[in-house]
């Protein structure tokens, strides 16, 4: 055998190795490059979503104290922030005069869940939109102890009459009662309409103005009076809030029924549930607001 054929079989064979190792060295830098395009595609779909996810605030009306109502509404919370992808939080005040005044400002009221008065307040004034109800509506009654006999509201002006007051329902539903200051009931505050009841059976108060289906909850009590009802608390969106956002909360809503979180969150909430509702349902209802121009004095007891 000739060197020269020799020489050349090496050359051929060293010419595989490099061709086989170059081929190597390609693909694996194509998959190399394929992985970190990947891995920075996804990197770059998290940034996205996490750009995309918006926070909002969920107010709803102080029927109960602070704390309490932001542990007893952040099943709602939660459940929106889920079918919504967004973060929502409670937005919890401390009396309803405060409520109203942030409410005013648009501080924390993105989302809202309250009564027909406040409703319809923000859709004529703030431009919000009613997406969702509690079914049917919601009445007041002025209730008494049960020594306390009396056959119509006026038999209690000399007396003291316990509710949230206003610009709380029971509170303007008992300016709407008593018009004229001077004669009139002596009105103490009430930090919730359980409270209410209490200061009746302590004797801190004669009567009380309660939700109607609280009455039921007590044997105890004389009903006097029971006033107009109102549509039942709406939820209602700012127009800050996406319009795409607003579906998925109407959405979420409607559905709630009918899906697992969506009855946990009505279970914890001791709702039967939402359903469609819009602006037109709440006309007119703001109008009482026009009784909290009207200064009284309000005795506090504890």
């Amino acid at each position: 055998m000739s060197y020269t054929y020799m020489f050349f079989n090496a050359f051929q064979s060293r010419s595989k190795m490099l061709s086989n190792c170059c081929l190597h060295m390609a693909v694996h830098s194509m998959f190399t490059k394929r992985k970190l395009s990947t891995i920075a595609g996804l990197v770059l779909t998290m940034n996205l979503c996490a750009v995309n996810a918006a926070e909002y605030s969920l107010a709803v009306q102080p029927i109960l104290p602070r704390a309490e109502m932001q542990k007893q509404y952040k099943a709602l919370a939660d459940y929106l922030s889920a079918e919504t992808g967004d973060t929502i939080t409670i937005s919890a005040f401390s009396s309803f005069k405060s409520y109203f005044a942030n409410m005013k400002r648009k501080k924390g009221f993105d989302i809202v869940l309250d009564a027909a008065h406040f409703t319809n307040y923000r859709a004529d004034n703030m431009g919000y939109s009613v997406l969702a109800k509690l079914p049917d509506t919601v009445s007041f009654s002025l209730v008494t102890r049960p020594d306390l006999l009396v056959f119509d509201e006026d038999d209690l002006i000399p007396y003291k009459i316990a509710t949230m007051v206003s610009p709380a329902i029971g509170g303007l539903r008992l300016r709407e009662l008593y018009p004229d200051i001077d004669n009139s009931p002596t009105i103490v505050r009430a930090m919730d309409s359980v409270d209410a009841v209490k200061q009746v059976q302590d004797g801190r108060a004669d009567a009380a103005m309660i939700p109607t289906p609280l009455v039921g909850q007590y044997s105890d009590l004389n009903t006097v009076l029971t006033t107009t009802p109102l549509p039942h608390m709406a939820l209602s969106v700012s127009p800050d809030v996406p319009q795409v956002v607003a579906e998925k909360i109407k959405k979420a809503m409607l559905n709630a029924v009918d899906t697992e979180k969506g009855k946990a969150m009505l279970l914890a909430l001791n709702f039967s549930g939402f359903v469609a509702a819009s602006n037109e349902n709440y006309a007119g209802f703001a109008n009482i607001l026009q009784l909290t121009k009207r200064n009284r004095p309000v005795l506090t007891t504890r």
